[in-house]
């Protein structure tokens, strides 16, 4: 429930960045809309439905399409099908948040509120999203299902981070020539803005676009709710918290702790010079397979 809770908040997310970089750079639309669906993980899907990517298809496919799992309709029916089986564990604040977010999507899907207003309509997505996360903070109780459910939200939300980055480093930018520019400059204030992070990142660091700086800033910075290292810190929390509860000790927790390692020992400067794609993809690999071990050790798996 939680992991496409909080997919269907990123990936509006990440539809309002693609879009707003569309609308001011439209020689490079193409890539940025390109970069949306690659982040999503859905571009070979677009591509056996479109020959190309223009903004009124992309948006369509990724807010509606009912072919395209990780749209925001089909993101949120899973969310509210997964929250009505497990009804019973919920809070009935929960549930009612849920619900009703599903019911007010849906009837803005039906009448295509979307096509008139994007970017009012993708604002309205993240503020309903944020509306379920503080009435499951607000009223459930922090036993093993809220953990559970800060666990579901932890794993996609450090994919979903690693994702921006790896778009940003191997689609947005289309040469080495424009490292530096103001079109560097701008997609990296989209990545940043993706993730709720621009004004953090200035109030830290200043005006100063920095790749290296931000690299540090959404893998390392503990301080960030959507960095990595923030995300693992909770995760390996959540599965102690788990052991004392259970009394007993899995395969996931101690691959949890090696994974934090991982980034612990890693840098920016590490990273980027063995190659910041190749560390992303292998953080990817590496959050997946953590996914899998805890569907497997808590019996999650069907």
């Amino acid at each position: 429930m939680m992991r496409y809770l909080e997919r269907f908040e990123n990936t509006a997310r990440l539809i309002d960045a693609g879009f707003r970089m569309s609308l001011t750079r439209s020689r490079t639309a193409r890539s940025e809309w390109e970069s949306v669906l690659t982040t999503a993980g859905t571009r070979d899907l677009y591509l056996q439905k479109h020959d190309k990517f223009s903004t009124s298809r992309v948006v369509e496919f990724t807010v509606a399409d009912p072919d395209n799992p990780s749209s925001l309709l089909n993101s949120m029916a899973a969310a509210r099908e997964n929250a009505r089986m497990t009804r019973t564990a919920l809070t009935r604040d929960v549930w009612e948040a849920i619900n009703e977010t599903y019911l007010q999507c849906k009837h803005d899907f039906s009448v295509e509120n979307y096509r008139s207003d994007l970017p009012d309509f993708l604002t309205q997505i993240r503020q309903q999203a944020a509306l379920v996360r503080g009435t499951i903070n607000g009223t459930m109780l922090r036993n093993e299902i809220f953990r559970f459910v800060k666990l579901g939200s932890l794993i996609e939300r450090a994919d979903n981070t690693a994702r921006i980055l790896d778009t940003k480093y191997y689609v947005l930018l289309p040469s080495s020539a424009s490292v530096g520019s103001s079109l560097d400059r701008v997609q990296w204030e989209m990545i940043l803005r993706s993730a709720s992070a621009e004004r953090s990142f200035h109030w830290l660091y200043g005006g100063e676009m920095d790749p290296a700086a931000i690299i540090e800033f959404l893998i390392h910075d503990v301080r960030l709710p959507r960095s990595i290292a923030y995300c693992y810190d909770g995760i390996v929390s959540i599965l102690e918290d788990l052991e004392t509860e259970y009394d007993r000790r899995t395969a996931a927790h101690d691959l949890a702790a090696k994974h934090e390692a991982h980034l612990t020992h890693s840098t920016s400067e590490t990273i980027l010079g063995s190659g910041l794609h190749e560390f992303l993809v292998d953080f990817i690999a590496r959050n997946a397979a953590l996914s899998t071990q805890i569907e497997t050790d808590f019996r999650f798996a069907k």
